[in-house]
């Protein structure tokens, strides 16, 4: 099928298709989206368009790849319009998004980015680049200066590589043009990721101008944010079973559940659309939402994602419909309840019971694999952290620390099954080279927790912490993980 969902035909599309009932000709592009991904086309880009929807036509994305031309090559034929499907079990909801005015690549123009940003009607820029993306080393936070972007943007901002630099290269030419800064909000899982952000961008400004960094510190905002939407990988099966309900072909779509939150901190440095009229929720403390999200759903997610892997499981529900998976998730769910602080709002029971009904949805069809990706900076805030405070409390961490034992398992590129596969992540030269010699479980347990760029060195340096992790190492290794799982 050639012809593709487009402005020209809308008109043609099934009528139970919701579209936008806005006139896009007149829409303003006041957010500068950094990393436009799935997630941000499933998730953010939703309440901008509902920001539309109402009449505030100040609220048009502008969205920016960072890497590859791949989502500016699905979304400029379509005129910016994709379509987010939301699934649960055998219902389907189809609406068309209209927000996205146009995509960028930024190796390709990073003069035109930086304009963007310093455009005097961007007033937010939204970023979902993935833990990595922010080039932050992810036990301490502090950016990496010696990765070799990082380092060019360090030397000159002429043509910014980073995500931290682009921003400092608009923020520097909104002062010299008597602009305010825009708010910049991190949308990725990080701990305290408005925070964080800002670490960045001050570290890059100080490097360049002084005076820049303390004006982004006096006058900027970054305000924390907790997100929540699965948003499994887009299949070529399913853009070919949109089109069949279509009549066009839509190659930007995007699937997801019902469920969406957001939760943002309630600091902004200039104009932003009416987030609570929009579902958002503001508070003066994100942490402990952020929390409870990071230790319980993302938490989980990594356990599924590596033991239901290594297991040769492929997704998620299927994990949870075994009873020995359910249980795992359950455990760990006991472990990491008992470290949270959560907002009076939150009632951790529900929520859990939310989060299982969401994982056993099979209509996701959301990857381990997709889950397992770029782990070494996942496992910081999911897991370790959370056995950091059992430790603390002298409480026991099994599933946690089993958890981390079938991250371990998994750095080796082979299954349960003697199946080969690629470690997806940034570190894996760095984890392949520490398994390498290592001739047992103890052994392969010390030489990764070596890695201070993950484990930090109070945790790891624990013999108990150490032990645990090889004796499920090890029945890993001999056993398998469905085994192991029952074990426990």
């Amino acid at each position: 099928m050639s012809e593709r969902l487009s402005d020209a035909t809308l008109a043609t599309l099934p009528p139970e298709v919701t579209r936008p009932a806005y006139d896009r000709a007149s829409v303003t592009p006041g957010v500068v989206h950094l990393g436009i991904g799935a997630f941000h086309r499933a998730h953010q880009a939703a309440v901008f368009d509902a920001a539309l929807a109402a009449g505030d036509l100040r609220w048009g994305i502008l969205g920016v790849s960072l890497r590859s031309a791949g989502v500016r090559d699905q979304l400029v034929p379509q005129d910016g319009l994709y379509t987010l499907v939301e699934r649960d079990g055998d219902r389907r909801r189809l609406q068309v998004i209209g927000a996205v005015q146009t995509v960028l690549v930024a190796p390709e123009d990073p003069e035109a980015v930086v304009a963007a940003l310093a455009s005097a009607d961007t007033h937010l820029v939204t970023l979902t680049v993935t833990e990595k993306g922010y080039k932050l080393d992810p036990a301490t936070g502090a950016l990496i200066e010696e990765d070799a972007d990082v380092a060019a943007d360090l030397a000159s901002l002429d043509a910014p590589r980073t995500a931290p630099g682009f921003l400092v290269a608009a923020l520097a030419r909104r002062r010299a043009a008597g602009l305010a800064p825009f708010t910049a909000i991190s949308c990725d899982n990080l701990p305290h990721n408005g925070a964080r952000l800002q670490q960045a961008v001050l570290r890059m400004a100080a490097a360049h101008d002084a005076d820049l960094a303390a004006w982004i510190e006096a006058e900027g905002a970054f305000p924390q944010t907790m997100i929540d939407r699965i948003v499994p990988a887009t299949t070529d099966a399913d853009v070919a079973d949109l089109a069949d309900t279509l009549g066009v072909e839509d190659r930007a779509m995007v699937k997801t559940e019902p469920f969406t939150q957001w939760v943002i901190e309630d600091r902004f440095a200039g104009p932003r659309p009416d987030f609570a009229r929009l579902g958002v929720q503001l508070t003066d403390a994100v942490a402990p939402w952020e929390e409870a999200k990071l230790r319980l759903l993302n938490g989980a997610h990594s356990g599924i994602a590596y033991l239901g892997g290594l297991a040769g499981i492929d997704f998620v529900h299927e994990v949870v419909a075994l009873p020995e998976g359910r249980r795992f998730v359950e455990r760990l769910w006991d472990e990491a309840a008992s470290t949270l602080s959560p907002p009076a709002a939150l009632d951790v029971a529900a929520y859990r019971g939310e989060l299982m009904a969401r994982f056993a949805n099979p209509a996701l069809q959301h990857r381990t694999r997709q889950i397992a990706m770029d782990g070494s900076q996942k496992l910081p805030q999911r897991l370790l952290a959370t056995i950091a405070a059992r430790q603390a409390a002298g409480a026991p961490y099994p599933a946690l620390a089993l958890a981390v034992a079938a991250w371990m398992r998994w750095q080796g590129g082979v299954d349960d099954a003697e199946q080969d596969f690629t470690v997806d992540d940034p570190l894996a030269a760095r984890t392949r080279a520490a398994l390498e010699g290592a001739e047992n479980a103890d052994a392969r347990v010390a030489a990764l927790l070596a890695i201070d760029a993950i484990f930090p060195p109070a945790l790891a340096g624990t013999a108990e912490v150490r032990q645990t992790l090889a004796a499920w190492l090890h029945r890993l290794e001999a056993e398998g993980a469905r085994a192991t799982l029952a074990r426990l």
